[in-house]
């Protein structure tokens, strides 16, 4: 794995970490930017090939 694939995919997991966190403790504010940054780092992914194992949406 090269290191534009590990550190896309660190950036995903930890988002997705954080945008958890965020619906657990009712920040909606802070949930809409997880979820924002979430899209944009999957939507890179994709563009560059980079395979996600997603286990929840």
């Amino acid at each position: 794995m090269d290191a534009f694939t590990a550190g896309i995919l660190q950036r995903i997991e930890n988002t997705e970490i954080q945008l958890e966190r965020a619906r657990e403790a009712g920040d909606l504010f802070a949930a809409d930017l997880e979820q924002a940054e979430l899209e944009d780092l999957l939507r890179l992914a994709s563009e560059h090939g980079v395979r996600v194992e997603r286990v929840a949406a």
